[in-house]
């Protein structure tokens, strides 16, 4: 599938999780949050040290998501990615967006061996969507 297809597919969803969404708005996980409610979609942040971020509540895991959640945007560590990817699978997403900087082989082999619809590798959501920092 052309990275247009995943895409497309990423954006089917209701709702989408921000794993490593933060309070600090200069960090990419408070963009990534911001972004998504900037274009008008429904997120979620996943955050297990926060309560509220953005005036929406968190989650402290996947699987705490709720089930409109199809679309999975992940700002975090490679080895956390690791962690949270096996984590998506067991919840049931079908769509992962690795933002630059998160990306490892083995969570991209576990995202591409299990069949989720995976982005990485560069792009990012902040160019895609557009992001005005505000």
């Amino acid at each position: 599938m052309k990275l247009a297809e995943k895409m497309e597919q990423f954006f089917t969803s209701a709702a989408f999780g921000v794993a490593g969404a933060s309070r600090r708005r200069d960090k990419f996980g408070s963009k990534v949050l911001r972004c998504y409610l900037e274009n008008g979609l429904r997120a979620i942040p996943v955050n297990p040290g926060e309560k509220v971020i953005e005036g929406i509540d968190c989650v402290s895991s996947i699987s705490d998501l709720p089930e409109e959640v199809n679309g999975l945007s992940i700002i975090t560590p490679p080895p956390v990615t690791e962690t949270l990817v096996r984590e998506a699978l067991t919840k049931g997403l079908e769509n992962i967006w690795m933002q630059p900087g998160a990306e490892s082989q083995a969570a991209v082999d576990f995202c591409l061996e299990n069949d989720i619809n995976l982005i990485y590798g560069g792009p990012c959501l902040l160019v895609e969507l557009g992001f005005f920092d505000h």
